[in-house]
């Protein structure tokens, strides 16, 4: 089977079982400052799994685009990609762990073949201190699946201490069988939903000593080892629990949320060792081959790299939000995915100008027929990458002319120009190799490790608090941004949209098409239009139609791509009363009495022609 056989495949699987198959959301989460970007498939479906009814029932399936960015520095090895495909299915309060996993086994080995052999399984351990138990129920359906192909499956506890042990399922603790969008129990704010999971494992083989070749060896193998021999293919979380201030309670409902890799899929499917060896990467690498006159055989790491954030940058720019390169937040991304891919070009010998375009329309043409968007915005993305080359190659010509009045190279200045110029180390060491001077790689390796370090803090930190949720502040604040854009169009003209939101328990950020600073007596306006809205305490009704329904009644639709046959659309007000009238996922608050004194504490650029407005409710 090829790729586009396997996601119609999985998506075809559970449209029989019930479900119905929505499209991907933009990879920009709105409402969610947890994360720049969609980096699991669960994360658009919060308000439902929190118990908000979803237009088209209580199963749902679909292929979702992600974007996972801190793995960056890990691209090249046999599984780490930035970005993938999420295939999901979900049950939003109706099947549970017998019907989830049962059909899981049925997918992978009669749709897919995959030989049961070759499967293994982990789930939760339990946690005495939250309590939550051991997960006995999921290893008793496991067993049963394993035992109709005619294997005996044995649990074992403490792999990570023991090694294998001849067993099938394995007992990990949070860390490794535990999801919510924050980690661990112990990192998940109030009022944020989680669940024990367990996730099958694909094995790649014993007999290619892909363990003794890793620097693992010296530690007992077993599915988390990372080494690389066993595969994650998917993840079953069975999210019952939120967190509250007394500890964890139970969801209004038992919720199934699964997430599994295409790539990985696809790689067990063909039985290749990573998914750049799969036909997803097979045109773009062939053109990297072309471009650099070099073979792929000769050259892995740094191709797998180049196909990796090229393959990135164009769904990312290519997403109908249009995240361009910059200094920040998703277009710092962009533009650290595109300079790392210009230099590997350079590093395999590729000198052509602008060839990165070339590789961004393999991309696209590869995948146009699943995201259109991509042929949509094609001349954006190709505007994107070229500009940065340009910027970027004269940032290169700079470092080298910093590297030509150096002596000798001690690590920090190794690191200077690896952070400053974007040398790769390799590149250094080549240099230096022609000067005849040598590196010390060991303090550069020290000032890397402590970059990566501070990089991680800073991301964690500013991401941490605020998590979007079904809390009343989040809620009201949600309500008001409704109220917010309605306003807007008001006093600012009919052509503003909504280009954005970050909506947390404390305040609404708001992005939106408009090319100048508002005046004081605009953000006065804007305020006083609100909270009269407010003072009339105008009833929020939610009804369910189809899209076409929706746009004849003339509702507001921010990116339409994500929408599914049938959306939710709230209207604040009544009759001839009708305020705002929105497609939106929800939640709301009743009416806006209930919202309090809208104030704006903020306005600013947030990119070309695009403002950002925030606010609070006093």
């Amino acid at each position: 089977m090829n790729s586009e056989e396997i996601r119609q495949s999985f998506l075809q699987f559970f449209k029989e079982k019930g479900h119905f198959i929505v499209p991907s959301y933009s990879l920009v989460p709105e409402n969610d400052p947890t994360s720049l970007f969609i980096s699991a498939g669960m994360q658009p479906m919060i308000p439902y799994l929190l118990g908000e009814s979803h237009p088209e029932g209580k199963r749902i399936t679909d292929a979702q685009k992600c974007i996972r960015t801190i793995d960056i520095e890990e691209i090249g090895d046999n599984r780490h990609l930035t970005f993938f495909e999420m295939l999901g299915n979900w049950s939003l309060g109706d099947y549970y762990r017998k019907e989830q996993l049962s059909w899981f086994f049925e997918f992978l080995i009669n749709k897919l073949k995959l030989d049961p052999n070759r499967l293994y399984a982990t789930v939760f351990r339990g946690n005495k201190k939250i309590g939550i138990n051991k997960d006995i129920e999921s290893v008793e359906i496991l067993k049963a699946l394993f035992k109709r192909f005619g294997i005996k499956a044995k649990d074992i506890d403490f792999a990570e201490k023991n090694g294998m042990q001849g067993g099938r399922i394995f007992y990990y603790d949070e860390s490794k069988n535990w999801w919510s969008r924050a980690g661990a129990p112990d990192k998940m704010p109030l009022g944020e939903p989680g669940g024990p999971d367990s996730e099958i494992f694909y094995d790649l083989g014993a007999e290619l000593k892909i363990h003794e070749k890793s620097e693992f060896k010296d530690k007992p193998c077993h599915l988390n080892c990372d080494c690389g021999r066993f595969i994650e293919i998917g993840n079953s979380v069975f999210m019952e629990y939120i967190k509250t201030e007394k500890g964890f309670n139970l969801l209004s409902q038992k919720n199934v949320d699964f997430g599994g890799g295409l790539e990985r899929l696809v790689l067990a499917v063909q039985n290749q060792l990573s998914p750049f060896e799969t036909d997803l990467f097979k045109n773009i690498i062939i053109k990297i081959e072309e471009l650099a006159k070099k073979k792929y055989i000769e050259f892995i790491v740094p191709i797998r790299i180049i196909a990796d954030h090229l393959r990135a940058t164009v769904f990312i720019v290519g997403d109908d939000r249009g995240i361009k390169p910059s200094n920040v937040d998703q277009g710092y991304i962009v533009r650290r995915l595109i300079r790392r891919a210009f230099r590997y070009g350079r590093q395999i010998g590729i000198e052509n100008k602008f060839w990165m375009e070339q590789v961004a329309d393999i991309v696209i043409n590869d995948y146009e027929k699943n995201y259109p968007e991509l042929r949509k915005n094609r001349n954006f993305i190709i505007e994107q990458i070229n500009k940065e080359e340009e910027k970027f190659s004269q940032t290169l010509e700079n470092g080298l002319k910093e590297f030509e009045k150096l002596k000798s190279i001690n690590g920090k200045q190794a690191f200077n120009l690896y952070s400053t110029y974007g040398f790769p180390i390799e590149m250094t060491k080549e240099l230096a190799q022609e000067k005849g001077i040598e590196i010390d790689e060991k303090e550069f390796e020290t000032e890397i490790k402590k970059h990566k370090e501070l990089s991680k803090t800073a991301s964690i930190g500013k991401f941490k608090g605020g998590l979007a949720d079904s809390g009343e502040k989040t809620v009201k604040l949600h309500t008001a941004a409704h109220l917010l854009l309605a306003v807007l169009r008001k006093v600012l003209g009919e052509y503003v949209e909504q280009k954005g939101s970050n909506i947390t328990s404390e305040r609404l950020r708001f992005d939106f098409s408009y090319s100048e600073k508002l005046t004081d007596k605009q953000i006065n306006q804007v305020e006083k239009l609100v909270n009269e809205a407010i003072k009339k305490d105008l009833s929020i009704n939610c009804n369910e139609m189809f899209l076409d329904e929706a746009k004849k009644q003339g509702a507001m639709g921010v990116f339409e791509s994500k929408y599914g046959e049938k959306v939710k659309v709230y209207s604040i007000g009544e009759g001839s009363e009708i305020f705002s009238k929105e497609i939106c996922g929800g939640p709301h608050a009743k009416s806006t009495g209930e919202l309090g004194r809208f104030k704006i504490i903020k306005q600013e650029s947030s990119s070309a022609g695009v403002r950002r407005i925030k606010a609070i409710l006093e």
